[in-house]
């Protein structure tokens, strides 16, 4: 495992981090899924347990996942450890300054800590930046030891506007954006925010498990999983169509696709750590090993794809939500 500095900050992060949304379970809010799908918490636990061995330090959560089950997951496995790092969210979207105390409290109480990390507004936009409650409400928690640094967790196909907010005043300590082959919506953000110290969090590295390749047009899903109205079958068939020349790469690298996928986004030296949702210790292995430094000529290529071929498929995965 390598490690990388997490910003301008103190912290030092293995450079694949452990996402938790799925560890959550199958989460619904009204007819809404939420989650992804029903879990086995012995197979969670030991997926965690695994990963520390693998040199993971560092691990993503938030209230909405598994509505608290993935923090409390989290506190039990891992909590009472000085040597990982901890990052939650607060809540779904902004929160006014009275509810963002109130929940870090019910975080911190699941986690079974006294302090968080890192601490992220989870996807609140321009809006709510402006009015200010919200970012009172971080720099109160941090200045009363309850967060060590806070950041945005960005929106998933516009992430641009509070990114720049943030950094023209100088707020926060880093952002979480979404960032794979597909996605490369941030991408103008990374030399700026690398420029000015923000730490960065890659997340959904493997797009919900399309870049894995396992799922063909038959790929079906339960109602608790958030999956089955995100990777439909038009979504796999466009993305596998306009994938097929990256894949190529895997004979040159002699690696698997999601290697490819992960070491992508690592070839960006802005990146602290990306963080792909992990279930099983199998994955463990599967997001933390085979990863290789990537010639700038293929980058580029992806790059050039992204934007051009892959603006389409972006436009039918926004639709579905």
């Amino acid at each position: 495992m390598q490690y990388r500095k997490f910003g301008a900050t103190d912290l030092l992060v293995s450079e694949v981090g452990f996402g938790t949304w799925a560890i959550g379970g199958g989460a619904m809010i009204g007819n809404t899924a939420i989650g992804w799908g029903n879990v086995d918490d012995t197979v969670s636990e030991e997926a965690i347990y695994t990963s520390l061995e693998a040199g993971i330090n560092f691990f993503d959560t938030a209230d909405i996942y598994g509505l608290g089950h993935s923090e409390e997951l989290v506190g039990k496995t891992i909590g009472g450890r000085k040597d990982v790092m901890i990052a939650s969210k607060a809540g779904n979207v902004s929160r006014k300054n009275e509810f963002t105390v109130d929940y870090s409290e019910a975080s911190l109480k699941r986690l079974k800590r006294d302090v968080i990390d890192y601490y992220q507004l989870h996807t609140a936009r321009l809006n709510h930046l402006k009015e200010g409650d919200c970012i009172e409400a971080m720099q109160q928690l941090q200045k009363v030891g309850k967060i060590r640094y806070w950041g945005l967790s960005l929106n998933t196909f516009y992430p641009l506007p509070e990114a720049e907010y943030l950094l023209q005043h100088e707020l926060g300590n880093g952002f979480q954006m979404v960032l794979n082959l597909l996605n490369q919506h941030s991408l103008p953000l990374l030399k700026k925010a690398g420029e000015k110290g923000y730490g960065i969090i890659a997340r959904m590295p493997l797009q919900f498990g399309l870049l894995t390749g396992k799922f063909d047009r038959g790929a079906a899903f339960p109602e608790n999983d958030h999956r089955k109205n995100r990777l439909t079958a038009e979504v796999v068939n466009a993305s596998n169509t306009a994938l097929a020349p990256v894949w190529e790469l895997c004979e040159k690298y002699n690696c698997t696709k999601t290697q490819l996928a992960l070491s992508f986004i690592l070839s960006y030296n802005e990146v602290s750590v990306i963080i792909p949702g992990i279930r099983t210790k199998e994955q463990v292995a599967g997001n933390t090993t085979g990863l290789f430094k990537l010639d700038i000529a293929d980058r580029e290529m992806i790059e050039a794809l992204g934007s051009s071929d892959f603006l389409s498929v972006m436009e039918i995965i926004r639709l579905q939500g």
